[in-house]
């Protein structure tokens, strides 16, 4: 007969542990996860924002606590706007091919030269030229930096797109934007870092224009639609707010018996930011999006009762970007409404189309710069307006333009930005940058130093190498520096 022994057999193996009982013991220990870190924000309790900093913080003095990239979708044409050519005049309808060296273009569809159809004029102190497509951000010229030489190295729009948000044509990497906020961190405990303002047009290449790469998930641009609630499934599922308190606490009480029982729990970190960030911003989201409180003189500044639906909705997205910027959000970007036509994509019918894109965003552009000056934030505030490339000086077919990479315009205003400067220039057809050429990792360079971000030393370790937004280029463009 056996008998049992005091000693347990060595060769007993504990049984695993199911995923169903791994849920139910961890369960409680997440959500108390959840709302010891939503009791430390200053929403619930004080903090010293020094804490929210994720990354390395600043390298140097800052110029620009905020960013605001004003995204024109589908390359406008810099001949049009802020670079003009009296030599296409004198030779429109000639064969380009007669007069320069003529590169291959997208379409292979090349016309003849095609002169511009607006008529441009200096305006401001600095005598700056801008088409007669804006006659409300021409006003504002001297708060704004031009640079005229701009080039991408890609034609097509996807790829030019990721090259313009990520600095790479590669899909999959991290936006300018998640770069930022992993960096410095954001100001604002109950709004996202980086938000994306979508005005009905999101640009060729999808969300990863906006995403965080191999950053963590928590860095990714948030999608805000500029009316209603702005964000889906933003409202509490509780009826009260005592009941949601009520819950939170039940959690609280049932992740204590799960520590004392079974101990602590590791947290899935971009989860229960996320979880946190959710509940912050169902306080905040509402009195951010909410427009009615702003003055009428301000409203009808900004456009919000023009005639043209387009302009209303860019109108809601600029104040709303202004808004955000007084919460401390880090960086917001602003997509293009739809004009029932296509974007800044004018392959035919170049003067209806520009015209109509133009006139969605001139009023409300020069509306937020004067309303950032004014209220004493465009100083610290960076304002950024750009295309992923321009467009040719030579038709395609008969009335469009197809895509140019070679030279194009951006500008940008405010945040140690040295206002009314033009910077770079293109050949006299506007055709390919031939002073001060700048690249797209420059301009990436020039933002994170407004920023106090030295882009060399604001590195990811990813696949066996330090990852950076300027890749192993860049240089800051200290000549529109202030």
């Amino acid at each position: 007969m056996k008998t049992s022994s005091p000693f347990p057999c060595r060769r007993l193996q504990s049984q695993p542990v199911t995923r169903r009982q791994m849920l139910t013991q961890c369960a409680g220990g997440f959500g108390a996860l959840a709302l010891s870190a939503l009791q430390r924000q200053p929403a619930f309790a004080a903090q010293d924002s020094s804490a929210s900093r994720a990354g390395h913080g600043p390298h140097h003095q800052v110029r620009a606590k905020n960013v605001i990239f004003l995204y024109m979708d589908g390359g406008p044409s810099q001949i049009d706007t802020f670079d003009p050519k009296p030599l296409l005049t004198k030779f429109d309808g000639k064969d380009p091919s007669k007069l320069f060296d003529v590169e291959p273009t997208q379409f292979n569809n090349n016309g003849n030269v095609l002169a511009s159809p607006w008529k441009f004029h200096s305006y401001g102190k600095s005598g700056i030229p801008v088409s007669d497509l804006f006659p409300n951000i021409a006003k504002c010229v001297d708060e704004l930096a031009v640079i005229r030489s701009m080039v991408s190295e890609f034609p097509e729009h996807s790829f030019a797109n990721y090259f313009l948000h990520t600095g790479s044509g590669l899909q999959g990497r991290p936006s300018m934007g998640a770069w930022v906020n992993y960096g410095l961190g954001s100001e604002c405990e109950n709004l996202p870092g980086f938000v994306v303002i979508n005005g009905g047009l999101i640009p060729p290449g999808g969300l990863d224009c906006f995403g965080s790469g191999f950053l963590p998930a928590s860095y990714q641009g948030s999608i805000f639609k500029p009316s209603g609630s702005g964000v889906a499934n933003i409202s509490p599922t509780e009826p009260n707010g005592q009941q949601q308190r009520s819950k939170l606490d039940l959690i609280r009480q049932l992740d204590d018996i799960a520590v004392e029982r079974d101990g602590e729990h590791d947290s899935i970190d971009s989860a229960i930011r996320n979880y946190e960030l959710a509940y912050a911003m169902q306080m905040a989201v509402p009195q951010v999006m909410s427009l009615a409180d702003e003055p009428a003189h301000l409203q009808r500044m900004y456009g919000m009762e023009s005639k043209y639906e387009p302009t209303r909705i860019y109108a809601a997205q600029c104040m709303i970007a202004r808004r955000m910027i007084e919460q401390g959000v880090r960086f917001i970007e602003l997509t293009c409404p739809q004009v029932g036509g296509d974007r800044w994509d004018q392959h035919s019918n170049l003067k209806q189309g520009h015209e109509n894109n133009a006139q969605a965003v001139d009023q409300p552009i020069a509306a937020l710069l004067q309303d950032l000056r004014a209220r004493g934030m465009l100083d610290d505030t960076l304002v950024v307006w750009a295309g992923e490339f321009g467009r040719t000086p030579f038709a395609q077919g008969a009335n469009g333009r197809d895509h140019n990479p070679f030279g194009f315009t951006v500008w940008m205003a405010g945040g140690g930005v040295k206002p009314g400067t033009v910077y770079g220039a293109t050949d006299e057809w506007g055709y390919k940058a031939i002073e001060n050429r700048v690249e797209i990792h420059d301009l990436h360079a020039t933002m994170l130093h407004l920023m106090g971000v030295d882009h060399t030393r604001s590195t990811f370790r990813f696949g066996g190498r330090d990852m950076r937004l300027t890749d192993v280029k860049g240089n800051v463009i200290h000549d529109v520096i202030s």
